[in-house]
Formats: C-alpha cells, sequence, structure tokens
C-alpha cells in the first residue's frame, strides 16, 4: 500500500516499500510522505500536526454531468489517480477491471474507478450516483459524479443537492446537446451558481481553439439565461490528463486554470442574506428533568447567550440561556455550528420547529409558490395528498395547481395537468398546517422539500419554495356559536360519513339507497351523495381522467364534510378508485366519523350486470379510463366494512350497515 502516513507498533515508522526513511524517535509518533503523492506529508511531523493540517483545509462539494459518453467517470477516475490518492490495492484491482470490462484494450479505464455498479460497467454508463472523496495540498473534495442518461435525471438532482459547483462536461466534437440544457437547468434550479464547463476530448479535434471557444460562448449564452453567474471553460483531455492537473503543452492558447487549479482556488461562499438567526430543531434534547434542551444546526445566523428568540410556528419569546456542546458551553455560534440551546422560559419546541432571531424572524405560512421536480414513475395529480419534508418537520401537502411546466431545453412554459417523470413544473403547493420557511434563494436548508407518496412512503418529488401565497395570510376561521355538537344533539344522533366504494356497477348506490330508507324510517337525518348525481352539478366540469378523478373525490369530500359539520349522516357512494383519494377523505374527519364501506364485487360479475352499458362501451374503446378496463381500481386495504354481494343480497348487506352504524 502507499498510504499517507503510518504507525508503526513501537511508535516507529516503516515504510512498506522504502519510499521514505526516517529517523526513529522514540516515544513520538511520526508521519511518512508518499513522494508520489501531490499532498506534502512533511517528514518529522506528528500525526496530530498532520490531521489539525488537514482538518484546516477548506471542503468543495462539486458535482460532474453532462451527456451520456462525456468523460464524467473518466475525469474522476483521473484525477484520483493523478493527485496519488490510490492505494496499491486500488490500483491493482483497477488493472484487473480495466482488463474485464475495459474499453481501452488493456490499458487503464480510469471511469472504473467511479462505474461500481455491474451495470454500469456491463453499459459503460453511470446510473447511480457515485460520492468520491480526494484532498490536494489545499482542499478536500468531496465529488458527486451524477447520470448522463435522461431517464436518471432524478439522480443528478439529488447529487446537486448538496453541492456548491458543478463541472459541466461536453464532447468537443458534439458540443451542447440536450441532456446538458437539462443538467444546467437543473444546476440552476438547485441554486448552484458556479459552473467549471469542461469542453473534454479535445485531443480528438486536434486541440482547435475555435471549436473550444464556440462552445464556451454558446454555453456563457444559456448560463446568463438560466441566472448561473460564474462560468470557467477549461479546454480538457480527461483520458490523456491535458489540462487536468496541470497546463497542457497542447493548448499554448490557453492562459487559463487547470481543472485541479480551479476547483483548489474558487470561492463558493454564499452572500448570506441578511436573516438572523434560524435553528432548525431537531431533537429536543432532555436528559434528566433539570436540562432540557433543543439541539440543531444553524442554518443562518448566530446567536448568543442572551439574545430574545421567537419560536415558530407558534409565535412565542423567550431568551438564549446557554449554548451548550459536547465540548463544553460557548459564548457564540453561528451558522453551520452543532448546537444545543437552553431557553430562559419553558416553551413548547418540538422537533421541526424553528428556532429565529425575535427581530427578524422567519415567515410561516402553509400555502406556497414553489419549483418541483418529479421523480415518480407514477404521474403527479393536482389535489393529491403527499407527505411533505422540509427539515426535520414533516406535513400533509398537495400540489394545488400546476401553474406550468417547463420545457427545460428552451425554458418555454407548457400548460400541463399532470407531470410525468424528470419533469419540472412551477405549482402551488397547499399544506395541512403552517411552517416556518425562507425562500430558496435566501436559505437552501429552509427553502427545500421533498414530497413522499403516503401509501409506499417513497420520495417522489424534490422542490424549492419560492415565496408564500399571501392569500393565506388573509384568511381566518370564522368562530360560530352554534357547532357540529349542538347540531348533532338537536337530532339525537352521531354525524357520519359512510363512503361506499367499488367498482361501477358493484352495487353501491343501491345499498347506499336501502340505507338511507332504513336510517330514514329510524329517524335519523340523512343525506345522500351519489357519483352520476354530483357530475349533474357540482362536478360537470369535470372528465375522467385521472387528474379529474382526484378532483371529483376532493371536492366531494368537502361536501361530505360540511354535511357531517351539519348534523347529518352522509351516505357517499363513488367509484373513488384510488387510496390516496379516499385517505385524503378520511383525514378531513374525526376519529370515528368516517366509515368505509368496500362494495366487493368481482369484474366479471360487474360487467355481467352493465346495467348501464358502460363496460360494453369501454372494452369497445368508447369510454376511456374507465375504472377496471384501463384505469386501475385499488382495493381498499383495512374497510370498516366489506360487503360481498355474491354472498348476500342487498337487503342484508343494507342491514349490516345499519347494524354497525348502531
Amino acid at each position: 500500500m502507499k498510504p499517507g502516513f503510518g504507525i508503526g507498533d513501537s511508535g516507529l515508522v516503516e515504510a512498506e516499500r522504502g519510499d521514505a526513511e526516517v529517523e526513529p524517535v522514540s516515544g513520538e509518533v511520526l508521519a511518512f510522505a508518499n513522494p508520489e503523492s501531490r499532498i506534502p506529508n512533511p517528514v518529522g511531523d506528528s500525526v496530530a500536526d498532520y490531521l489539525r493540517q488537514h482538518e484546516r483545509k477548506s471542503l468543495l462539494r462539486f458535482i460532474t454531468c453532462g451527456s451520456v459518453d462525456d468523460g464524467k467517470s473518466t475525469l474522476i477516475g483521473r484525477l484520483l489517480h493523478d493527485t496519488k490518492r490510490l492505494f496499491d490495492d486500488q490500483l491493482a484491482a483497477l488493472s484487473a477491471d480495466s482488463r474485464r470490462h475495459g474499453t481501452r484494450n488493456g490499458e487503464i479505464d480510469f471511469a472504473l474507478l467511479v462505474d461500481g455498479l455491474a451495470a454500469e460497467r456491463e453499459q459503460g454508463i453511470t446510473i447511480d450516483v457515485a460520492y468520491r472523496f480526494f484532498d490536494s495540498a489545499r482542499r478536500k473534495f468531496i465529488v458527486a459524479d451524477c447520470p448522463g442518461h435522461e431517464q436518471y435525471t432524478r439522480n443528478m438532482a439529488t447529487g446537486a443537492s448538496t453541492a456548491d459547483l458543478a463541472v459541466v462536461l461536453v464532447d468537443a466534437r458534439k458540443g451542447l446537446l440536450t441532456q446538458t440544457r437539462r443538467h444546467s437547468y437543473i444546476v440552476s434550479l438547485l441554486g448552484i451558481r458556479h459552473v467549471l464547463l469542461a469542453v473534454n476530448k479535445m485531443d480528438l479535434v486536434d486541440f482547435d481553439r475555435d471549436v473550444f471557444e464556440r462552445i464556451a460562448g454558446e454555453y456563457r449564452e444559456l448560463a446568463a439565461q438560466l441566472g448561473i453567474e460564474h462560468v470557467q471553460a477549461v479546454p480538457l483531455s480527461a483520458l490523456e490528463g491535458d489540462n487536468l492537473i496541470e497546463r497542457s503543452p497542447a493548448t499554448p492558447w490557453y492562459d487559463g486554470p487547470s481543472v485541479l487549479e480551479y476547483l483548489e482556488t474558487v470561492d463558493t461562499a454564499r452572500a448570506e442574506a441578511e436573516l438572523g438567526l434560524r435553528l432548525p430543531v431537531q431533537w429536543v434534547n432532555r436528559p434528566h428533568q433539570d436540562f432540557r434542551g433543543f439541539a440543531g444546526t444553524i442554518a443562518a445566523g448566530e446567536v448568543r447567550p442572551g439574545d430574545e428568540i421567537v419560536a415558530l410556528p407558534s409565535g412565542r419569546r423567550s431568551r438564549v440561556q446557554r449554548i451548550v456542546t459536547a465540548d463544553g458551553d460557548l459564548y457564540y455560534a453561528r451558522s453551520g455550528q452543532a448546537v444545543t440551546l437552553t431557553l430562559e422560559d419553558e416553551l413548547d419546541i418540538s422537533r421541526g420547529d424553528v428556532i429565529a432571531a425575535a427581530e427578524r424572524p422567519a415567515e410561516v405560512a402553509d400555502q406556497f409558490a414553489a419549483h418541483l421536480l418529479w421523480m415518480d414513475a407514477n404521474a403527479l395529480l393536482p389535489g393529491r395528498s403527499y407527505w411533505l419534508k422540509i427539515g426535520a418537520r414533516t406535513v400533509g401537502a398537495s400540489v394545488t395547481e400546476i401553474k406550468h411546466k417547463i420545457d427545460v431545453n428552451s425554458q418555454a412554459q407548457l400548460a400541463a395537468k399532470h407531470l410525468e417523470l424528470n419533469e419540472v413544473a412551477a405549482v402551488n403547493l397547499g399544506l395541512d398546517q403552517a411552517i416556518a420557511f425562507e425562500a430558496y434563494r435566501d436559505n437552501r436548508e429552509l427553502g427545500s422539500f421533498i414530497l413522499i407518496d403516503r401509501q409506499s412512503n417513497a420520495t417522489v418529488a424534490a422542490g424549492t419554495l419560492d415565496f408564500a401565497l399571501r392569500r393565506a395570510g388573509n384568511l381566518h376561521w370564522h368562530p360560530v356559536d352554534v357547532d357540529k355538537a349542538a347540531r348533532a344533539r338537536s337530532k339525537h344522533q352521531k354525524p357520519r360519513c359512510v363512503w361506499f366504494t367499488g367498482l361501477s356497477g358493484s352495487g353501491k348506490s343501491t345499498i347506499a339507497n336501502l340505507v338511507d330508507k332504513q336510517l330514514h324510517a329510524l329517524g335519523h337525518h340523512t343525506f345522500v351523495l351519489d357519483g352520476d348525481n354530483v357530475r349533474h352539478g357540482l362536478n360537470k366540469d369535470l372528465g375522467f381522467t385521472d387528474e379529474d378523478r382526484v378532483e371529483n373525490i376532493r371536492r366531494v369530500a368537502e361536501v361530505a364534510k360540511l354535511m357531517t359539520d351539519a348534523g347529518l349522516i352522509v351516505l357517499v357512494s363513488f367509484v373513488s378508485p384510488f387510496r390516496a383519494e379516499r385517505r385524503l377523505a378520511r383525514d378531513l374527519f374525526e376519529d370515528g366519523e368516517f366509515v368505509e364501506v368496500f362494495v366487493d364485487t368481482p369484474l366479471q360479475e360487474a360487467e355481467r350486470r352493465d346495467v348501464k352499458g358502460l363496460y360494453a362501451k369501454a372494452r369497445a374503446g368508447r369510454i376511456p379510463n374507465f375504472t377496471g378496463i384501463d384505469s386501475p381500481y385499488e382495493v381498499p386495504e383495512a374497510p370498516e366494512l366489506r360487503l360481498p354481494t355474491l354472498e348476500h343480497d342487498a337487503q342484508a348487506l343494507a342491514q349490516r350497515v345499519i347494524d354497525y352504524l348502531r
């Protein structure tokens, strides 16, 4: 192995290959230099000094992106190799892999250092984001090698979310491609303002200066459109190492930095907005009854004991008593430090809340304009309920409107009713409770979020908050003296929403009508909301696409909620094919108020009945998006009642519902 330093058992150091010789000094732990490394480890310095030197280096996180076969993995592999940060066993493995999987006739294929998946090596492409660490004499680096294929754009966005700089590779023979523009747009969307444009494979165009300057000029025009402020173009041959570590004699006309020189010296520090203290609470630290602190990493600003703070979204105020760390109390802490704050007053603060400077608090809202990158194979449907996770806080959310989707190649704004995988859109979001936030341009931590599917718990989207919709702050719930409980007492009944779901022709409306008749005979106050009837009025503007089905159920659920508030027993008879929307409806009601009734009729039986002739029309292609034929029906997982229509007649099944309500 060729490590940067080693420690002998007796406090002496022995170089394995005789690369360096040092004088043994009793009782002192020494380090030795690897003479092939570009990172000097002075002979005779202690390991502690070496580590302190290493800790003082700044850290740069960057990504590589571009189209397929532009040389991203080769660039990173060559960087690792030429900075001499590889061990002998890694070099041996790389040589063996190059003979087995390489594309250079047995010569070292540097891309294999990064492409670790079997599928990546077989296809010669990058699929997942690969992270690598290396360092130089001046800086430490964490690099994310991002895939170039369009279908893996979501992976690229994941890598870009924590990066300070993007290395965008362009094949000198091809110039700017669609995926180059796509990745540059996402780089801009995620707030990266420094781009190193690596015009790669210059050796294949004879290091032609005109080719390089044309590509650099075109990219700078694109960067200006996207708001990318800093672009450094470098003519490069990643395979041969030209202008990678040092300037190459093959480009005497180029007087800029090499790739490594630029990465070592670029200043990516963000000019923080004057936000004041922002501490998202990650954990309530309560080891015993005499200590209660709020732990988290300061996202912006600074704090001192005695500073007045406000807890958001509650708005309650106090002052900082102590700044506690594992190494003792601090008199001052700033952005980036992980601390625990104790307060002078006992405030109800939970994980996900934000502690902010009292004189400049963060905004609080529950409706937002945002940009969204959709990352799921299933389309985004406005109105569907998701979990929104921002920092340590998770709340219910839905996309209330897709204002437009964005053609990432031309930045044109296109009308859209849904979003497919890898599409980007400007949207409006509605949350079920208010959160503290900052616009993404001002603070990444408090302005970025993900959406999570409530059924599968899969991350389906990543987004950035642009601004709060002020209409949210102008709406207030008007109190009334006669509430739901009073209306229910006057009717001598418990308000309920009985939600009948099943295939078209399953018998939902028939059973709901029988239940309504029996309840009415017993003196109860009821109302039936039937799918066909509602579409003649309230929902007559909706079709039968997935998007319209979601909106159909959302409106009906809100109406049913108002009717239960009036003290009624509401019988809702809708196909309601999607679990997500039935869950959304359930969440509107108090515990015990919502009764899901699955009218279980097999598709074959529903088709046999076909009272309205709908299945025949759907089979003939005359009714698109028909549930059970070319649109799915998601069977309830845990309904309160299951009514098997092949086992009992409608009257007996209606009686089961009555018995349950009693």
